[in-house]
């Protein structure tokens, strides 16, 4: 039996074998203890297999509040092989951070710290729509996210430290209301707390709106859509970490208030995370710390300390200067310690001279108040501004500060352009965007240009946020935006002077900022005391070269308006400054930054009224989706193939269609294509292109907007008499005319002559000048049945009520006739002269009529929508000056053969709708009256009426209208 068991399960045979007797009730449990079974679970000795035991977790739990908002620390059930795991929760958002660090020496002279965040689309209830379903590399989201915890966290590593670690954050579930970074942060503070990696935290990290004036503690990603301040702050128990501030032009003295409220805040993170550690921590492990020896560094100390500070306490050397004579002294240094065989100093020789170079310049700033290239504390490196340098693009320009330059170029976009964000939480596109680059050559060396980097990302974003506060809202410019930085040179704050550039090369694309923006980086030098580890006393740096970046304690990235601050970030390298020095710092920003946009403002103040030839331009023009549909062609091809031949961008909406062009030309080119393909609304007085198609002795037809016709009559192709119409024109010939609007057989009436210039008589006095026609009303009325059957099997029953808004006075849409169409006319007409036989007029009506369904929708005069020529139509204007030639008296038998248009008949009221009246004309004819504003209502059954044929319905119906009495 024992052999069985053996076999099954050989843990057993690591353990005595008494204690695998089913009455000790013995088991195993996920830590490796032993533990009782309970008394219901089955023991060996009743079963011939072996059943699977319970497994218990063993877990620990810290919850607490935090502006309003329950929050949970929880570690021991997930990722349990792990240094240090914690899930941190708060409302139905989970985030999972572990830790993990090499267990090797460590030979290298600085901390390899890596930090991952992740988030998967799972965590959303989502797959990936990628084509692999997977998520790919990292977004950039998720690399500020990774920036965002790294950066508060590596200050409190020990001096010395360089073993490998890693942290990786990943979101396991998100309901949307809860922005994951900031719990990612905490949990990896928690995290490193629970391992046994040595690290000086715990900290805490909230998150600060401002919502009508009131400050929110952990708002919600619907309170942070309304919230003109967005501030992450990051701090110890007393000492300042990390601040990351977007804003919308908030004072510094609101900003402070937003600060000194936030420290408590995040405070209140640090006791849980202890009371954690204590329940489930690890004991902190002894790592071997690559530390210098006291002997080895004052020998080293003592060879260079005079050369560096000849070297650094001049300001006539420049940035490469400095770095070659550093070069020199450090190879002197190498060949004396090579001569003695010293190779514990040749190991540590680069870190120990930049630590003497770090203590001269840092004593003589302190003690002296004079910086490395000679400026004074306060002072702001030389300004050199040039806007528009670039004038094929849309918008460009040159900021230089000191030796730093950049180039920033905007370019404008399609709404459709916008950039596809797949987050988690926050808006699913952005239409502005920044995109910063640090070449090689910018510090003048060589390297290989990859994908995204961290450091790119992050200082592109950082402007980003600092431009965006001052952007026209979406509403008043639609344009998607892109500006790009280049990095020219380098030598401190290249993402500041981002901000200048991009700010006027926004203003010189004709954007309409409210302000102009600057911003500076200011550093801290301080002195510690070392037996406390105080801060004894401290300089503030106003606009700080590389090198004092390099040296100093801070980097304290500002910028703003003239009203107040858009974006901030703050970045430190000893462990936490005091909030009352970060507080300090921000009066010398404010005056540096008035003295950079004093400069930015003398550049260019206004934006900038462009030349067509470069300038941009964006039109939106509505239509039914039926026809964007015609547009965009099978699987997109047509809209592609428009935007390849152009170089325009066509975006398409519900009944919307954008298109963005270089400039007008390419526009007008884009335009004539879509009114090619679709047409555009046709209005009186619209110029439109066209082409020939057929000449015709009284005039030619024109094909333009989308494939309608016109005519243009010969009396309309110039101001001077035209005897031949193909004398002026001819088939294929291209025209651009104008709508002048419709003759009495329903054809566009389109002219030439209204193009041109009028001619002037020897008195200098225009003549001939046309005339457009003005806005004609005509009353139309809806189509009823025919009356003559279906109304008298109805009786006096009304029909339903049509609302009024159908009923109101419009122009029809104008009938598009060809030229067979008119040809065939031609040929009706000539046969109803030749014969006394009324069915031609009859058919000549037919013809002429225009859909009633347009005629119902209610269209103006002035925004006509063209429709092609339907079977069942209306006249749409019927000239009053008909001769009154045609007149018949109430004794003429009457039928539909007989009546003319403009012939005036007496009828007697058949029938009394609500909106007007149904007339028999005799001999079984009937017609119908519309009641008109203002006119007599009060008809009855069998009045007699003289009346006037003004139309004929969608079924040859007469559509009739009350003669006046001389």
């Amino acid at each position: 039996m024992a052999s069985v068991r053996n076999k099954v399960n050989p843990l057993l045979c690591n353990i005595p074998y008494v204690l695998t007797w089913p009455r000790f009730g013995f088991r195993t449990i996920c830590s490796g203890r032993l533990g009782f079974a309970s008394s219901t679970s089955p023991s060996l000795a009743d079963t011939d297999t072996p059943v699977a035991g319970k497994k218990f977790l063993e877990t620990f739990t810290e919850e607490f509040e935090i502006g309003s908002r329950k929050i949970s620390l929880e570690t021991g059930k997930i990722a349990r092989f792990a240094n240090g795991s914690v899930i941190l929760a708060m409302e139905e958002t989970k985030v999972l951070s572990t830790v993990a660090s090499s267990k090797g020496d460590a030979v290298r002279d600085f901390l390899p710290l890596t930090v991952d965040y992740q988030e998967k689309q799972f965590a959303q209830g989502v797959i990936p729509t990628t084509y692999m379903r997977r998520e790919g590399a990292p977004k950039e989201r998720e690399l500020l996210c990774g920036r965002l915890i790294d950066r508060p966290i590596r200050p409190l590593f020990p001096s010395g430290f360089y073993h490998e670690v890693q942290i990786m954050a990943s979101v396991l579930s998100s309901d949307g209301k809860q922005d994951p970074d900031i719990m990612a942060a905490n949990a990896s503070s928690a995290a490193l707390m629970l391992s046994d990696i040595p690290w000086g935290g715990p900290i805490g990290v909230i998150r600060i709106g401002r919502i009508s004036g009131q400050f929110v503690v952990n708002p919600s990603m619907d309170e942070l859509s309304i919230s003109d301040l967005n501030l992450v702050y990051a701090c110890t128990r007393d000492k300042t970490l990390m601040i990351d501030v977007q804003a919308r032009e908030i004072s510094e003295k609101d900003l402070e208030a937003a600060l000194r409220l936030a420290h408590p805040e995040a405070v209140k993170y640090l006791d849980p995370q202890i009371r954690l550690a204590a329940k489930a921590g690890k004991q902190k492990k002894e790592y071997k710390l690559s530390m210098v020896s006291e002997k080895t560094f004052e020998k080293i100390q003592n060879l260079a300390k005079e050369p560096i500070e000849a070297v650094f306490t001049d300001p006539t050397y420049g940035k490469f200067e400095r770095g070659e004579a550093l070069e020199k002294i450090t190879q002197d240094v190498k060949r004396v310690l090579e001569e003695e065989g010293d190779d514990e100093g040749l190991k540590i020789l680069p870190k120990t001279v930049d630590t003497v170079r770090k203590q001269v310049v840092r004593r003589r700033i302190i003690s002296e108040g004079v910086r490395v290239d000679g400026r004074r504390l306060d002072e702001v490196r030389p300004l050199y501004c040039e806007a528009g340098n670039l004038p094929v693009l849309h918008g460009s320009a040159v900021f230089s500060r000191g030796d730093t330059q950049v180039l920033c170029t905007v370019t404008l976009g399609a709404p459709g352009d916008a950039q596809r964000l797949d987050s988690l939480v926050g808006p699913s596109s952005k239409r502005f965007m920044l995109h910063y680059s640090f070449p090689p050559f910018c510090t003048n060396e060589v390297g290989k240009r990859t994908g995204l980097n961290r450091r790119e990302v992050g200082h592109g974003t950082l402007a980003e946020k600092a431009l965006l506060a001052v952007l026209p809202p979406e509403d008043d410019f639609p344009y998607a935006v892109r500006i790009n930085s280049e990095v020219m040179a380098s030598d401190g704050s290249t993402s500041m002077a981002t901000v200048c550039g991009g700010s006027m090369a926004l203003m010189d694309a004709g954007i309409p900022l409210r302000e102009h923006v600057a911003g500076l980086s200011v550093g801290l030098i301080t002195e510690v005391d070392r037996s406390t580890g105080e801060i004894k006393d401290y300089r503030i740096l106003t606009d700080i070269l590389g090198l004092e970046d390099h040296l100093g304690d801070m980097d304290f990235k500002i910028a703003g308006t003239r009203n107040g601050i858009t974006a901030i970030q703050l970045d430190i390298k000893p462990a936490g400054i005091p909030l009352d020095i970060i507080c300090e710092s921000l009066h010398p920003a404010l005056k540096g930054r008035l003295q950079i946009l004093e400069h930015m403002e003398h550049e260019i103040s206004a934006p900038r009224i462009q030349d067509d030839r470069y300038s941009p331009r964006l039109v939106t023009l509505k239509y039914s989706n039926e026809a964007l549909r015609r547009l965009i062609g099978p699987v997109g091809a047509l809209r592609r193939k428009i935007e390849d031949e152009s170089g325009a961008r066509i975006s398409v909406g519900d009944g919307t269609l954008t298109i963005v062009a270089k400039n007008q030309s390419v526009m007008e080119k884009v335009l004539e294509k879509v009114d090619f393909i679709i047409g555009r609304e046709i209005e009186i007085g619209g110029v439109y292109k066209g082409s020939v198609v057929s000449v015709k002795e009284y005039g030619a037809f024109v094909e333009f907007n989308g494939g309608q016709q016109g005519l243009l009559h010969i009396s309309e192709l110039s101001h001077e008499p035209v005897s031949r119409v193909s004398d002026v024109v001819s088939v294929g010939q291209q025209l651009s005319l104008m709508c002048i609007g419709q003759d009495v057989r329903g054809n566009i009436k389109l002219s030439l002559k209204a193009t041109q210039p009028s001619p002037k008589s020897k008195t200098g006095i225009s003549i001939d000048e046309p005339v457009l026609p003005t806005k004609q009303e005509v009353n139309v009325w809806t189509a009823i049945e025919d009356v003559s059957n279906e109304q008298e099997k109805q009786g006096s029953t009304a029909g339903p009520e049509t609302n009024d808004s159908r009923l109101k006075s419009a122009t029809p849409a104008v009938l598009i006739r060809s030229a067979a169409e008119c040809d065939e006319e031609e040929k009706s007409g000539s046969l109803n002269s030749k014969g006394d036989n009324g069915s031609q007029s009859a058919s000549k009506y037919d013809k002429t009529r225009i859909s009633s369904s347009l005629s119902e929708s209610g269209f103006s005069s002035r925004n006509v929508k063209m429709s092609k020529r339907g079977n069942d139509a209306i006249l749409d204007l019927i000239s009053d000056d008909e001769s009154d030639k045609d007149d018949a008296t109430s004794g003429t038998p009457m039928s539909a053969n007989k009546l003319k248009l403009g012939m005036k008949v007496t009828a007697k009221v058949h029938q009394i709708r609500a909106l007007g009246l149904v007339l028999d004309l005799g001999g079984g004819l009937r017609g119908m009256y519309r009641f008109e504003s203002g006119a007599k209502r009060d008809f009855e059954v069998g009045d007699e009426l003289r009346v006037k044929c003004s139309s004929f319905s969608t079924k040859g119906i007469p559509v009739l209208s009350l003669v006046k009495e001389e």
